[in-house]
């Protein structure tokens, strides 16, 4: 067998810890060096709605849209023309052109807003139409027109604003370009590039897309701008972004384009009318694509170094689980913190603690908090530095990773192992504990390597972690990761079963086994792929075998 040449984690010294939450000198959140290795971007995604629009005819499909969001027959709308020649027209006619598509429609109110000069652009007169608005109209034409017009002035600022108390903007072509602030400004194969307005963060969006043949354009920038993801929106097509959401209206496609690195191949594929999908997963894949190859080739050892975990794969806690994670935080009058967030904000009622109080805990704290703000601020940070049991509740594992990914949060939850303190969870708590996550997709929990949301929060190094096993039929699933990253110990867990780790040794409690995979030597097609190791038993997650009498593999 080949042997692997270990990098272990970061250590954590209290004197960085106290600096992390120190707020004199603290290091920007983006830049934290933490174990998972996320970047923290606001998973919240725009403000207000954005719609996108790839030029040509405008579909009452998306016309539609467009007035659904600013307010239908109540909506004012704002048309800034300043992308085209034309704009400059004193020509009732011309001008009305511009403003015709949204009269039509019967709109409340629709204003024209225009001009080259920056000077007026500040004039509080000037944007006073802005500032009533529900929606504003961005133009075809050339975006940097409006580039050298707004950027920078009170118009981007009121725009913003607009979105802020959640009022829509849209473009066509030009109107589309200026979106993003990476901005395609010409340029046919070799992109000229500009600085648009930052609607969308982390991406770079071109225009005509198919139509006039920009996508090695696309691929160029991208290049170029490592770190961002590509929307290319074709004629008679809309992107529309709410929040996170992406949606496509229209009659045409919008290709969403991820550039190569060095362990990835470009991925690009097309998002069709009404389709959807997430944009911080898009970033997050982006960014990824910029870091260092994950999952490296070679990993740090599946072992703790101090503190405990208690991995539940799902479907019931048994008493002696329960009784065993009380024990390992000190005993029942020791603070146990209970993070309920991989459930919807909307579904968290406090009480998720409540089985650890019927098991004789008398100091458990549920911490909701999920926003950036929330997870570093001093009640967060008192809280984990006197607990001595964390619990990750059950959900979408996805949602941890938003809440506590790149932040201080992450450095707090690894301090309590380091304290001694155990770390447990439950189906979507589990999975989160391992290196490498799976079933991260916010579209669904099938896909197993879910690019964006592959990175846990690495209580447990080098390893993968699956629940619901058996009674899903979920063996398969794990075998697939095995196959692309055999670097990795998959550890497949039953419902109604944990593993109990201290230091390279995983204990199995419960009703049913746990399941190891080891493919650093692929097994022979007449052999079982895992180990099956039931309750009562024990495994060298290191060595990577099984300690005494083990259960055969089940088919």
């Amino acid at each position: 067998m080949k042997r692997l040449h270990l990098i272990g984690l970061p250590c954590l010294h209290i004197g960085l810890l106290l600096g992390l939450l120190s707020l004199a000198g603290a290091a920007p959140v983006e830049e934290l060096q933490t174990p998972s290795g996320v970047k923290w971007i606001d998973p919240a995604g725009t403000s207000g709605s954005l719609v996108i629009h790839g030029g040509g005819e405008l579909t009452d499909a998306v016309r539609d849209k467009f007035l659904s969001l600013a307010g239908d027959k109540q909506a004012r709308i704002v048309v800034i023309p300043t992308a085209s020649d034309r704009a400059d027209s004193e020509d009732a006619e011309i001008r009305g052109k511009f403003l015709e598509p949204w009269k039509s429609l019967g709109a409340a109110e629709v204003q024209l807003l225009h001009t080259r000069s920056k000077a007026k652009a500040n004039e509080d007169a000037f944007v006073a139409p802005l500032k009533e608005a529900t929606a504003v109209w961005l133009g075809g034409g050339d975006q940097t027109k409006i580039a050298e017009a707004y950027l920078g002035t009170a118009v981007e600022r009121e725009l913003l604003a607009l979105l802020a108390r959640g009022g829509v903007i849209g473009g066509t072509s030009a109107g589309a370009a200026i979106q993003s602030q990476t901005m395609i400004a010409g340029g046919q194969t070799e992109p000229k590039m500009g600085v648009g307005f930052d609607f969308v963060p982390g991406a770079i969006i071109d225009q005509h897309f198919k139509a006039r043949n920009r996508q090695q354009r696309l691929r160029k920038a991208l290049a170029d701008h490592p770190g961002l993801v590509g929307f290319g929106v074709d004629e008679q097509a809309a992107l529309v972004v709410r929040g996170r959401r992406l949606q496509v209206f229209g009659n045409g496609t919008v290709s969403v384009l991820l550039a190569a690195s060095a362990a990835r191949p470009a991925r690009e594929f097309e998002l069709k009318p009404r389709e959807i999908h997430d944009l911080t997963m898009l970033r997050r894949a982006a960014i990824d694509r910029s870091l260092a190859e994950f999952p490296a080739k070679e990993l740090s050892p599946p072992k703790l170094d101090a503190g405990s975990l208690v991995i539940v794969g799902g479907g019931g806690m048994p008493k002696e689980v329960t009784q065993k994670f009380i024990e390992l935080a000190g005993g029942p009058d020791e603070l146990i913190v209970v993070l309920p967030t991989a459930n919807e904000a909307s579904a968290s009622s406090g009480n998720e603690g409540r089985f650890f109080e019927r098991a004789g805990a008398k100091n458990v704290k549920v911490l909701s908090q999920r926003t950036r703000a929330e997870v570093e601020s001093a009640e967060f940070a008192e809280a984990l530095a006197k607990a001595k049991g964390v619990w990750f509740g059950g959900g979408r594992q996805w949602r941890f990773v938003d809440a506590y990914g790149g932040t201080k949060a992450e450095l707090l939850f690894h301090d309590v192992l380091r304290r001694g303190g155990v770390i447990g969870g439950s189906s979507a708590g589990a999975t989160i504990q391992a290196q490498y996550m799976v079933r991260g997709s916010v579209l669904g929990n099938t896909d197993m390597m879910a690019e964006g949301y592959e990175r846990g929060l690495a209580f447990l190094p080098g390893a993968a972690v699956d629940q619901h096993f058996t009674q899903r039929k979920r063996q398969p699933d794990m075998t697939g990761v095995m196959q692309r990253f055999p670097q990795i110990l998959g550890i497949g867990l039953d419902e109604a079963t944990a593993i109990v780790v201290r230091g390279q040794t995983a204990e199995v409690l419960g009703a049913g086994q746990a399941h190891f995979y080891d493919y650093r030597t692929a097994p022979q097609a007449c052999e079982p792929d895992f180990t099956a190791v039931k309750a009562g038993q024990k495994y060298d997650l290191v060595e990577r075998k099984a300690l005494g009498e083990i259960t055969p593999a089940q088919p």
